[in-house]
């Protein structure tokens, strides 16, 4: 991934000297600052360049601003991090109280949960967060509109800086996983060694609690790690809306002025996030399932 993100953003590197100096730069000068940045050269030299200083941790300097890459990212990742964890802990808890509640009593209950999944899936992340900047922030003043504080700085702050953009993240990402815990509970619980328990006469909350939620719980870990990557695209645009200094108000910064080493370093960033990731998800997935594991 990051060798195809690098001929891809490098290949258009033509102009970046020009606006990095502006529209009154000189093709004297416009041709110094590219032989600086080193972007005069064959694409494959420069890859070749590229990965022998990544490899050894070094990603390189901002063209745009003061400081390393790995320094901007060392200051960015914690706080788009600190959001998307908080996001997918809350999805993971609503989600397993929808989608059980929806899955066990059924009726009415599953169809007003379904609805209520649907509508949420249909509304844009970035509407709801001005919607809540407007309702809690402007008209009740509640919680702050904007900002960020580090939780090792004050936790209430962190507490309140998050909560609006957590809130605005989680509402798509809920009705999907509801949905999809629960189909998992439902063919869980229509499964043959729960009708055998129900003929034994074992209690239904003991069935559900012990037996079908550890047979469901594979669907939901890979339904929430889905989720969670998809917080991480979706970070870009609630960070731009409540001034977040995150990953993603830094990807969208960077793309808009062109520059490609901070660029490049968001994606070997991510790249290491999603293998954790998906790692974490599969050793749970071996701890609940026995089916799965390693012999």
């Amino acid at each position: 991934m990051s060798t195809i993100t690098f001929f891809l953003v490098f290949s258009g590197t033509e102009r970046v000297a020009a606006n990095i100096l502006g529209e009154t730069a000189s093709d004297a000068d416009i041709a110094a600052l590219t032989a600086k940045l080193g972007i005069d050269r064959p694409l494959v030299v420069q890859y070749g360049d590229w990965v022998g200083h990544a490899v050894r941790g070094d990603l390189g300097n901002a063209w745009t601003t003061t400081g390393t890459v790995s320094e901007i990212l060392g200051r960015r990742l914690p706080v788009t991090l600190s959001i998307v964890s908080a996001a997918i802990a809350l999805m993971a808890v609503v989600s397993a109280v929808l989608g059980i509640t929806a899955a066990v009593r059924g009726g009415w209950s599953d169809k007003v949960i379904q609805i209520i999944s649907v509508v949420g899936f249909a509304i844009p992340n970035f509407w709801l967060g001005l919607m809540l900047v407007v309702l809690f922030a402007l008209n009740l003043r509640w919680l702050p509109a904007t900002g960020y504080v580090s939780f090792s700085s004050s936790p209430s702050g962190w507490f309140a800086a998050v909560t609006l953009p957590v809130m605005a993240l989680v509402l798509s990402g809920i009705a999907s996983a509801s949905q999809q815990v629960r189909g998992a509970v439902v063919d869980a619980l229509n499964q043959d060694y729960v009708r055998t328990l129900k003929a034994r006469g074992v209690r239904m909350r003991s069935i559900l609690y012990r037996h079908a939620l550890r047979n469901a719980l594979p669907a939901a870990l890979t339904v929430l790690s889905v989720q969670f990557i998809a917080l991480l695209g979706g970070a870009a645009i609630i960070e731009r809306v409540f001034a977040i200094p995150g990953l993603g108000e830094l990807t969208v910064r960077s793309a808009v002025v062109g520059d490609v080493p901070v660029l490049m370093g968001i994606v070997v960033a991510m790249i290491i996030v999603v293998i954790v990731v998906n790692l974490v998800i599969d050793l749970l997935n071996a701890w609940a399932n026995p089916k799965v594991r390693l012999q």
